[in-house]
């Protein structure tokens, strides 16, 4: 379909355009679509704002232009209805699909479900319910979720069956929904439970629910603990969702240490079909570097 027709067609309320008011279309005037990518790569909304200043949709019908196939965006849940079924509707237009957004009830970053208090369960059960509408709303199979930080006063192993009674209870949401929460073990400062592979894949053993399963990113992982393919293969059976992000720095592939090319020709060979996150920031600024972070996704992408 013809960019402008396409705008047209889905609609665009105030609250999505760019800060001039207008759409601008001059990065595609003179450009067709790319080939799609072989893996399910998803970006996140800002990645592309100089290629495709004009707003949510503008960036969206960029990424299919691009060759991508599915869309991250952590914050959903603070979305309007507008926006969110906005945009519900353009990745349908687009055939794409959504990965995740995050369930996060304001405690995410603090102690809460490690406690076993029943007012931060409550909090996260409702959470859970809420997303289910907004799911609903975009399409949505996966949502990330994370346990918050160490309750101190208590050890590993009660915090552990707390964060598992915790999760049993979302799961009782989401399963009947057909909808997974994906924990993320994090590696951005020392205070958060969640922390390892095999931490993760202890608790989904014990919550035993299709709805309770693992989000691997390899930034926070290679950070964590390194070894990257041997532990994704012990742990493998519960996880049901992958991020990327190069380390140091948090940038596309091929600008850090980690060798992309090896970690996505073993996720390609282990049959993994889904989303492939691209939770990281852009190396280099402006319109040429969102045309880098592509070339690094075209020079890591496993060829079937």
């Amino acid at each position: 379909m013809e960019r402008r027709g396409f705008i047209k067609k889905v609609g665009l309320g105030g609250t999505l355009l760019g800060a001039s008011g207008a759409m601008s279309f001059s990065s595609f005037a003179k450009g067709k679509a790319e080939p799609t990518f072989n893996m399910d790569f998803a970006p996140h909304f800002g990645m592309f704002r100089n290629s495709a200043p004009g707003g949510i949709v503008d960036e969206l019908k960029f990424m299919a232009d691009q060759g991508f196939r599915s869309l991250e965006d952590n914050g959903m849940l603070g979305r309007s209805v507008e926006d969110q079924n906005l945009i519900g509707k353009t990745l349908e237009s687009l055939g794409m699909r959504m990965g995740v957004f995050v369930i996060d009830g304001g405690e995410n970053w603090k102690t809460s479900l490690t406690t076993g208090k029943k007012e931060h369960e409550d909090l996260f059960v409702e959470t859970c319910k809420k997303s289910v509408e907004v799911a609903k709303r975009v399409g949505a199979k996966w949502m990330t979720v994370v346990p918050g930080y160490f309750e101190r006063n208590l050890p590993m192993g009660v915090q552990t069956g707390n964060v598992i009674e915790a999760y049993k209870r979302g799961a009782e949401v989401l399963e009947k929904e057909g909808l997974v929460m994906v924990m993320e073990p994090l590696s951005d400062n020392p205070d958060l439970f969640l922390r390892h592979a095999d931490q993760s894949y202890a608790i989904c053993k014990a919550v035993d629910s299709p709805a309770c399963k693992i989000l691997y990113d390899v930034y926070h992982m290679q950070r964590n603990e390194g070894n990257l393919i041997a532990n994704m293969e012990r742990t493998w059976e519960e996880i049901a969702y992958i991020q990327i992000g190069d380390n140091p720095g948090r940038k596309e592939p091929t600008t850090g240490e980690i060798n992309y090319s090896n970690v996505f020709k073993y996720i390609h060979e282990k049959g993994y079909k889904g989303v492939m996150g691209m939770e990281h920031g852009n190396a280099k600024p402006g319109v040429e570097g969102e045309k880098a972070l592509i070339e690094a996704y075209r020079k890591v992408d496993v060829i079937v």
